[in-house]
């Protein structure tokens, strides 16, 4: 099983960096998950109504991955947050994407908490994640785009397997070889907060949530969490 890293350059960068694991091992993504369905309905039916909306980059749960990509050198209104993506085109259309029911689990949970998130079939890592700064070597593979190879600038921060990289600019995009089909049956679903001491509670309540949308459909769900101080866990 892989283990997932900080770095300790990263660590130093974002001291307060909180990151939950939630991982699913017999997950069963080809039958009808009516919760999820449900979870995400409501979120429709309450922008719909007006009772609720997507957190904007004036929410400082936004702000805060805004501040972060340029510290690294990336513009978050061109190249956003995936979070901050994910609410704008819910805003936008009225409804979300409709992936698969995994995905759909940790969007519908994304955007209700304005956390990020994302999600890696373990079965397509290869050795440990590390959560690290890019040299510029590297290479990235789009979700979506398998004949498409990027290379990082360096210093951006990434997920990084020994084959190559895993998410760009820290949470905007997840790379196609890891992506979760319904086919996947051993997943790491990631929710982050730069602010545990603020939003800690939350992300818990968050991965939660998350935990309990996927258990009825996976053999067994479990919660993880690293940070600076426990800068390593085992899925």
């Amino acid at each position: 099983m892989p283990s997932f890293r900080i770095a300790p350059a990263v660590a130093d960068a974002f001291p307060d960096t909180l990151i939950a694991l939630v991982t699913a091992t017999g997950l069963r993504g080809r039958e009808s998950w009516p919760h999820t369905a449900v979870a995400v309905e409501e979120l429709e039916q309450q922008l719909a109504d007006g009772t609720w909306h997507p957190a904007d980059e004036s929410d400082p749960r936004i702000e805060a991955w805004h501040t972060a990509y340029r510290s690294f050198g990336t513009n978050p209104r061109r190249i956003r947050p995936s979070v901050d993506a994910l609410g704008r085109r819910l805003t936008k259309k009225g409804s979300l994407p409709r992936i698969n029911p995994a995905v759909d689990s940790y969007n519908a949970v994304s955007v209700r908490h304005a956390l990020p998130a994302g999600a890696f079939d373990l079965d397509h890592v290869t050795g440990d994640v590390d959560i690290r700064h890019a040299d510029g070597t590297e290479s990235f593979t789009p979700l979506g785009e398998p004949d498409t190879v990027e290379n990082p600038k360096p210093g951006e921060i990434i997920y990084a397997d020994t084959t190559g990289v895993l998410t760009r600019h820290w949470n905007h995009r997840d790379a196609h070889r890891t992506r979760v089909t319904e086919d996947s049956t051993h997943v790491a679903f990631v929710l982050e907060t730069l602010h545990a001491d603020r939003d800690g509670d939350l992300l818990k309540a968050a991965a939660e949530e998350l935990q309990g949308l996927l258990a009825p459909h996976t053999r067994q769900a479990a919660v993880h969490f690293i940070s600076p101080a426990q800068a390593q866990t085992t899925t």
